[in-house]
């Protein structure tokens, strides 16, 4: 897949929506920026990963081509812990597959999504998974996936054929609009001003491989927030296919202890765009 497949995938279930976006595993940013086209020149985007690296190189993407993206990274795993909402859509990309049973996952999205808000699936459309893909689901069985978080209106809104495991697919779901917040029972991550450093919760961690991330481990939801570093000058990496695009989650093993991850803001700024998505 190419830029412009990413874009196509999920801009039926974006547009729609409002500007404000939380992606659940976004590694090095291939559909952060499909979400940032779409929503560009505006638009608020906060990514999610456990590998701060992976999320050091989404930044630098996004900065070049989209200089109007408010964009916030944050270090953690979105199996333990949420950004604080409301989010008008929440988009997980390649991340689900990574996840044994995607239900609690998408139950603490629709809490931090406002009524009527959209949920953005893109996934393989296959139900037995391998070493990359260990947990895929059909699209035929992301209805009653979606049902059983509390989502309604569950429907395939895009297809692009794969070399890998056949097809890729997209589908949206919709928070049932003047519903109110499904108690909570993940931790979220709280917000505050730029700049502000505080300790929360939190063990997490990736060790990037040649674009890939293994697992350290994550456990509990303590962050650190602090500005992000010097900017460098890699860029989102090309479609890895046949394997498939990888998200921050890892597939190989359960994680086992950890190491403490930053929480990051860091709002776009001018630039030009010379990367490619992977």
């Amino acid at each position: 897949m190419d830029h412009r497949d990413h874009v196509r995938l999920i801009r039926p279930g974006v547009e729609p929506a409002g500007r404000r976006w939380l992606e659940l595993g976004a590694g090095e940013g291939a559909f952060t920026l499909a979400l940032a086209d779409i929503l560009a020149p505006a638009g608020r985007i906060t990514a999610l990963d456990r590998d701060a690296d992976s999320l050091h190189r989404l930044r630098e993407g996004v900065r070049r081509a989209f200089p109007g993206v408010d964009l916030e990274t944050v270090a953690g795993d979105f199996r333990t812990a949420l950004p604080d909402g409301p989010f008008d859509g929440v988009v997980a990309a390649n991340s689900l597959h990574f996840v044994g049973d995607p239900v609690p996952v998408l139950q603490s999205a629709r809490a931090v999504l406002r009524p009527g808000g959209h949920l953005v699936v893109v996934e393989y459309d296959a139900d037995d998974g391998n070493r990359w893909v260990p947990h895929p689901f059909s699209s035929r069985r992301f209805e009653a996936i979606a049902a059983a978080a509390g989502f309604v209106d569950a429907r395939e809104i895009g297809r692009v054929s794969s070399r890998f495991l056949g097809a890729i697919y997209s589908a949206l779901a919709v928070v049932p609009p003047n519903t109110a917040t499904a108690p909570r029972e993940t931790p979220v991550l709280h917000s505050r001003l730029h700049g502000e450093d505080r300790d929360e919760s939190a063990r997490s961690g990736h060790e990037a491989s040649a674009g890939r991330c293994e697992p350290r481990g994550t456990t509990g939801t303590e962050v650190t927030r602090e500005p992000c570093g010097q900017a460098s000058d890699s860029a989102p990496r090309g479609d890895p296919e046949p394997a498939p695009a990888m998200s921050g989650q890892a597939p190989d093993r359960e994680p086992a202890g950890g190491t403490t991850t930053p929480f990051v803001r860091w709002t776009s700024g001018a630039f030009d765009f010379s990367g490619a998505a992977r």
